[in-house]
């Protein structure tokens, strides 16, 4: 294990939500570590509670018990805007729908984020994404003239962009056929590694699965495997 802070670190996470019949228990004692260039796979049945953990994970939500750390910072615990502050400046996503803005075009939806960060220079470093991912082409088409690995990969450069030090990404080759989702697969831990971004996904597929350095399986809101 390495030294170096960990780029996320979850200390015996719960999540519980009331039901008419009391609280319910989605996650409990959920614990892991996530270090720079690590990829983790979380898998488990539907309903199993991953993307919930996903969402506590990314600061999206918030646990009910225990805390989550990104880059040593407590993550958690912070109220709404200074957690989305955090997360702007450290995630990156990518959802099995793209979540694309349909009326801007590629190259207006990668530099969306860097603009919300102030960056100067967005066009540019858009433009080299899009062309990491093969669209350098493809810059002022609209998701709609895109096909759906191609929005993907849209997606992906918009992740990648903001130089995340981790990225989650929730059953990214989900919607895609057997070609594209190989082809963002690729990407994914080519860009992974070249980067040294810590990578957590959501995923039935057990092969895209296989390719994480580390699996975990999430069942009846515990996680094993770690």
């Amino acid at each position: 294990m390495s030294n170096t802070t960990p780029v996320l670190n979850a200390k015996n996470v719960g999540k519980q939500v009331s039901g008419p019949d009391g609280d319910l228990t989605l996650l409990q004692n959920i614990t892991l570590q996530v270090n720079a260039g690590d990829s983790l796979a979380i898998t488990g049945p539907s309903g199993s509670g991953k993307s919930t953990l996903l969402s506590l994970l990314a600061g999206l939500d918030v646990p009910t018990s225990g805390e989550v750390l990104l880059q040593g910072q407590a993550f958690s615990s912070l109220s709404e805007d200074p957690r989305a502050r955090l997360r702007g400046k450290h995630c990156g996503f990518v959802f099995q729908q793209f979540q694309l803005v349909a009326d801007l075009n590629a190259m207006e939806n990668v530099m969306l984020p860097l603009e919300i960060l102030g960056r100067d220079n967005a066009r540019d470093i858009a433009s080299h994404w899009l062309e990491q991912v093969g669209l350098g082409q493809r810059h002022h088409h609209f998701p709609a003239q895109l096909s759906g690995g191609e929005q993907q990969r849209v997606a992906l450069a918009r992740a990648f962009a903001v130089s995340p030090a981790i990225l989650f990404a929730d059953e990214p080759t989900g919607s895609l056929d057997f070609a594209n989702g190989d082809h963002v697969a690729d990407l994914l831990f080519r860009l992974n590694q070249e980067q040294q971004t810590a990578l957590v996904l959501v995923t039935h597929d057990p092969e895209l699965a296989s390719r994480c350095q580390r699996t975990c399986t999430l069942q009846e809101g515990q996680l094993s495997g770690e």
